[in-house]
């Protein structure tokens, strides 16, 4: 496949400045750019900048701007200043209100918002460039190709991967593990065969395996955890055998936060010639992933939990694993030729990429990635992991809460129930404070039943998050439990 020129503008249009949080592509050759290198205002993003259409005039409330300093872009080669202030400023939805309160957005876990710089791109695209990709000599045609190919090579550059051609778009996380099961599944289990899961994963880690097995007769092997949140490591050896296939772990919880040794832990089962497939829709959001360092054999992630737009996902797998893997599903996009009597298909990743995909996904997603690696992601995690602390001792005043899990290593994750409150009444309680948490089983029933719940309350951080929201939500958990 061909990697596009993306130094260039896409589209030949009044030129617009590119904001400096948006970035450009990091380099004409996205694979040899270095990983996770953050890209420089002075390159163009032919994605976030150039469209012809014009944009409205900034969502960004001005009273926001008034009370936040601007600060400088990073140098060349290195990325800008962070604070959560700075951030916040990019994202309108940010500085609405709910129930005549400004929103507190902790709700991160489900979906994060999205940057005015992604919500101007996607109108833009419609606006100006919309154009089916692949197949199309015009000139919008060409454009929307060069464009959703760039997101491609944007992706391999987040994760570290060696080439673009390693990366699968899906819907997301849950269709990038359906694919695999379905895939390579199909063609390398069978009877007696070992899948580990550990008891820690989001059922979109659990049901697809357990689909595959049955059709295969092989078995689903559940990993304990500790009372911490912790993967039981020593179980996780004990179950690794010969028969073991696939290892299917998170980077990160959704309901715990714990973040598990995933490199150790694939070092372990490649030394029984098993596979390893990353859940990494938690993870990427926090810090810097580099799927050459894991040794990950399969890394996915869900664009919507990473200031992207929803329906768009990517799938990493190694290119000797992917080379291999048949076609899911059938249609346009992923053939050379057909006839009645014999059907050629195209190289992958198009091979497992049937149909139109979502390109304007793809295009959103490309400008969530500049804004994000424009940032130092260090210090993001850095901030993140005080944020945390702050609320880890904030939310211990709270008389009858309790927090889940206390793994050492973990993402801004707090799930919590408080005593003599369903994990309902608590969130409809805060969201009369226009705080948005989630309740229920966070699709992960067996880390709860870990616990002896079935249901608990979640508040999940993200970068553009303070410590004076964390107080909020602990001061209205207290004056809910002084009503009762």
């Amino acid at each position: 496949m061909t990697t596009p020129d993306v130094t260039r503008s896409l589209w030949p249009s009044t030129a617009v400045t590119p904001n400096p949080l948006a970035g450009g592509l990091a380099s004409a050759d996205p694979v040899s750019a270095p990983v996770n290198t953050p890209v420089t205002a002075p390159v163009t993003d032919p994605v976030s900048a150039p469209f012809s259409a014009p944009v409205s005039a900034p969502v960004t409330a001005p009273e926001a701007q008034a009370t936040q300093p601007a600060q400088p872009a990073g140098l060349p080669g290195q990325p800008a200043a962070f604070s959560p202030e700075l951030a916040r400023r990019d994202f309108p939805i940010l500085h609405r209100t709910v129930n005549g309160h400004p929103l507190v957005w902790l709700d991160n876990g489900a979906t994060t918002q999205k940057p005015r710089q992604v919500i101007e791109t996607l109108a833009s695209f419609y606006g100006s460039a919309n154009s089916n990709i692949h197949r199309g000599a015009h000139t919008m045609a060409r454009e929307a190709t060069e464009a959703y190919e760039a997101g491609r090579a944007a992706v391999a550059r987040f994760l570290g991967a060696p080439s673009p051609d390693d990366i699968v778009f899906v819907r997301g996380t849950t269709e990038a593990i359906n694919l695999v099961a379905q895939s390579w599944g199909r063609a390398n289990l069978g009877p007696g065969d070992d899948i580990l899961v550990p008891v820690l994963e989001h059922h979109s880690n659990i049901v697809p395996w357990q689909l595959i097995a049955k059709e295969t007769r092989a078995r689903v092997v559940p990993v304990p955890l500790q009372p911490d949140g912790q993967i039981d490591l020593n179980a996780y050896a004990d179950r690794l055998s010969m028969r073991t296939q696939l290892v299917a772990i998170s980077h990160a919880s959704n309901v715990l936060g714990t973040v598990p040794p995933v490199r150790e832990m694939t070092a372990l089962a490649h030394r029984y010639g098993a596979k390893v497939l990353v859940d990494g829709a938690q993870a990427v959001a926090h810090f810097p992933v580099d799927v050459q360092d894991l040794d990950a054999d399969f890394y996915v992630f869900s664009g919507h939990k990473l200031f992207a737009p929803t329906g768009i996902g990517a799938l990493y797998a190694k290119p000797e694993i992917l080379r291999n893997m048949a076609p899911w599903q059938g249609g346009g996009n992923m053939i050379e030729s057909v006839d009645f009597t014999r059907t050629t298909y195209a190289p992958v990743p198009h091979l497992l990429e049937a149909g139109t995909g979502h390109i304007s996904g793809v295009v959103g997603l490309l400008s969530a990635l500049n804004w994000l690696t424009s940032f130092d992601r260090e210090a993001i995690a850095a901030y993140e992991t005080s944020l945390m602390a702050h609320a880890q001792q904030a939310l211990s005043t709270v008389p009858g809460l309790e927090l889940l899990g206390s793994a050492p290593d973990r993402i801004a994750v707090l799930t919590f129930t408080l005593a003599g409150h369903d994990p309902t009444e608590i969130a409809d309680w805060l969201d009369r404070d226009g705080i948005a948490i989630r309740a229920g089983h966070h699709c992960a029933q067996p880390a709860l039943a870990h616990y002896g719940l079935q249901s608990a309350a979640r508040a999940s951080l993200a970068l553009y998050n303070t410590p004076e929201e964390v107080d909020k939500l602990v001061a209205s958990l207290h004056t809910l439990q002084q009503a009762t």
